[in-house]
């Protein structure tokens, strides 16, 4: 009888401890809070904040995008005597070689008459998030947008910028970017360069002239106006370059004009109005 007492007493704590084992072991793989409950956890976490892909899924073919037959031929006057074949070429415009026609294209027109050369394009670029975890679509596009502002040498509006009426996006006097004018006169509207840009600005008012962040045209925008140095036998070319943004989409319209003699400077506001009449139309395109 005593030897088998001594048995039970050696055995009995062996499986005690067994089982506290066996009860640890459970608790750290079992779903009971362990490591692998808060593995779950944060995986269901992460897939209820990923971000939604941007309103736009593709792009429009850019050459008929663009074609507004109206604006097309005011930006891209003809010369006379062009054959009905040439005039359709003209205005059908080339489009961009594409490797992926749903992530960026592109068209470009160029006009020459004796007086001038005028060139215009657009370019349309979906932008794509590949981290979506972190950075949305349209996240991704505004950076790329900034990126485009900076580089433009154009300060990043900040949250207390007030719109300017109508949405005309005149610069605030003394603001960084805003080119200086005169104020102008009843008599002369100061700043009009041409008769077409003193009828497209009420007297009342300075033209639209110089570099600057635009207000109404997308969801945010710019406009960078560039003039080519002076040269005793080139002529001074103008280019107004109109970027803005809607959703993960960023539109550029570049507008060149040439002429062909020297000492003719080409107006800012009228290249300008023209270069953003095209625009206007391009966001009305995309919210249709």
């Amino acid at each position: 009888m005593q030897r088998k007492t001594v048995r039970v007493r050696g055995v009995l704590p062996a499986i005690a401890m067994l089982a506290a084992l066996t009860a640890g072991l459970t608790a750290c793989t079992d779903g009971g809070g362990g490591i692998g409950t808060t593995s779950d956890a944060k995986a269901g976490a992460n897939a209820g904040t990923v971000a939604q892909p941007g309103k736009y899924r593709s792009l429009p073919m850019p050459c008929k995008a663009a074609a507004d037959t109206k604006k097309v031929k005011a930006m891209l006057p003809a010369a006379e005597g062009l054959a009905p074949e040439a005039l359709e070429a003209l205005y059908a415009g080339v489009a961009d070689a594409s490797y992926d026609a749903d992530r960026r294209v592109g068209c470009r027109w160029t006009a020459q008459t004796p007086t001038e050369t005028r060139l215009l394009s657009v370019d349309f670029e979906r932008v794509v998030s590949y981290d979506r975890a972190t950075t949305s679509d349209d996240d991704k596009a505004r950076q790329v947008y900034g990126r485009k502002l900076t580089a433009a040498n154009l300060p990043v509006p900040g949250p207390s910028a007030s719109p300017t009426p109508s949405g005309t996006g005149a610069p605030t006097p003394g603001a960084p970017g805003a080119t200086p004018s005169p104020a102008p006169t009843p008599s002369t509207g100061a700043g009009s360069t041409s008769p077409s840009a003193s009828t497209s600005t009420s007297p009342s008012a300075p033209p639209e002239l110089g570099s600057r962040v635009l207000e109404g045209l997308g969801d945010e925008a710019f406009l960078d106006d560039k003039l080519a140095a002076a040269g005793a036998t080139a002529a001074q070319a103008r280019t107004v370059r109109i970027v803005f943004r809607t959703s993960n989409v960023i539109v550029t319209v570049a507008y060149s004009v040439q002429p062909a003699l020297p000492g003719t400077v080409p107006p800012s506001g009228e290249t300008q109005d023209r270069a953003r009449q095209l625009a206007q139309a391009l966001v009305e395109r995309f919210d249709d």
